[in-house]
């Protein structure tokens, strides 16, 4: 049966040349292309493919946020992260929106497709080169350090809002992308920072960063 694959990565050569690959394999057939996740998320309902490939360092919604909307929308398409930030935060923060892979891009053909093979067969997979970062995260956290202001539950339009602000867009900017007005999106603004107890917008964009929200440079 041939695995139906959506590409999610905001740099055209990248695509092409996993693109390339992958039809290289008859069992293999990508049915889309997106360059950012909000993209991603619209073609997913539509396209309903088996296996997305996403970048995470994208800007209009970076792939932990796609992931995250994809997962709700589209549970039948299943994500796996392809991506060269390979920290434990990424990878904690990717699977916890939902992926069932991780991948750094430095991998070979044959580990991607074994990751492809795995998850379509309902296993999670992570990459072997990043086990040690996973154990050692998963022991960081299992002794209960490291977890105030990320288990802050933001609502699905803070995290856009909070992603795009810190990108250094400005309030009419966020607005304009989001459909919302200057005021909805003030008002978020403020709503997050209290959540959060943050009094600046560079502690903002240092906490978006530091939770897999906001990339600023690849």
């Amino acid at each position: 049966m041939t695995t139906r694959l959506m590409l999610v990565e905001d740099h055209a050569l990248v695509r092409t040349g996993i693109r390339a690959l992958l039809e290289g394999s008859s069992e293999m057939e990508v049915v889309g292309e997106a360059c950012n996740g909000r993209e991603a998320s619209e073609l997913c309902r539509s396209l309903k493919p088996d296996i997305i490939l996403m970048d995470v360092a994208m800007s209009d919604m970076n792939g932990i946020e796609a992931t995250r909307l994809v997962c709700a929308e589209a549970p039948e398409s299943r994500v796996i992260i392809l991506s060269m930030h390979t920290d434990q935060q990424y990878i904690y923060e990717s699977l916890r929106a939902g992926a069932r892979g991780y991948l750094p891009k430095s991998a070979a053909f044959t580990e991607l497709l074994a990751a492809i093979q795995s998850v379509m067969a309902g296993q999670n997979y992570v990459s072997p080169s990043l086990a040690g970062a996973v154990i050692d995260d998963y022991v960081r956290r299992a002794k209960g350090s490291d977890e105030p202001k990320e288990a802050v539950k933001l609502s699905p339009r803070e995290r856009e809002v909070i992603e795009l602000i810190a990108e250094g867009n400005s309030s009419a900017e966020v607005g304009r992308r989001l459909g919302i007005s200057v005021r909805t999106v003030d008002t978020h603004r403020h709503n997050i920072m209290q959540k959060l107890k943050l009094n600046s917008i560079a502690a903002l964009t240092k906490f978006a960063i530091r939770n897999g929200l906001c990339f600023l440079h690849k």
